[in-house]
């Protein structure tokens, strides 16, 4: 299954991205890494011209509150993605905040899995069970 992950906006932390990249490959996936400094506009191009089953992002900064608001809007624009499958993990809010609130706002952005400071093998683990439930629906 194909994969395309990376860092949205002007967020840096290039190890946090490189072990969400191995761990993706050590797994079975075919990964298109973007890295950092990532437009969510190259997401979407890229999950297109990739044939990606699978949109993942990542953000430890914060920074895809800000970003996360246009994700309807752009998926919008392409016919081929309806069925892409849409993550998004780290620390998705600038300061502290309750997962119990952030998670169901992330899900409205258009996220199916959203993992806000859960650590990379169980939200690794979220994706694949995700995946497995869709596939025998």
């Amino acid at each position: 299954m194909k994969v395309v992950t990376g860092v949205v906006g002007n967020d840096i932390h290039v190890v946090a991205n490189r072990l969400i990249d191995l761990s993706l490959q050590a797994r079975g996936f075919e990964v298109f890494n973007l890295g950092v400094n990532t437009y969510l506009e190259e997401f979407f191009d890229a999950a297109v011209e990739t044939g990606a089953q699978v949109l993942l992002i990542s953000s430890l900064n914060g920074e895809a509150e800000g970003w996360g608001r246009e994700v309807k809007r752009l998926k919008a624009k392409y016919n081929t993605l309806d069925n892409l499958i849409m993550m998004i993990g780290g620390n998705l809010t600038v300061g502290t905040g309750n997962t119990e609130d952030i998670v169901p706002k992330y899900k409205n952005y258009g996220f199916d899995l959203v993992c806000h400071q859960i650590d990379l093998n169980t939200g690794l683990d979220l994706l694949e069970d995700f995946i497995q439930k869709r596939n025998t629906q």
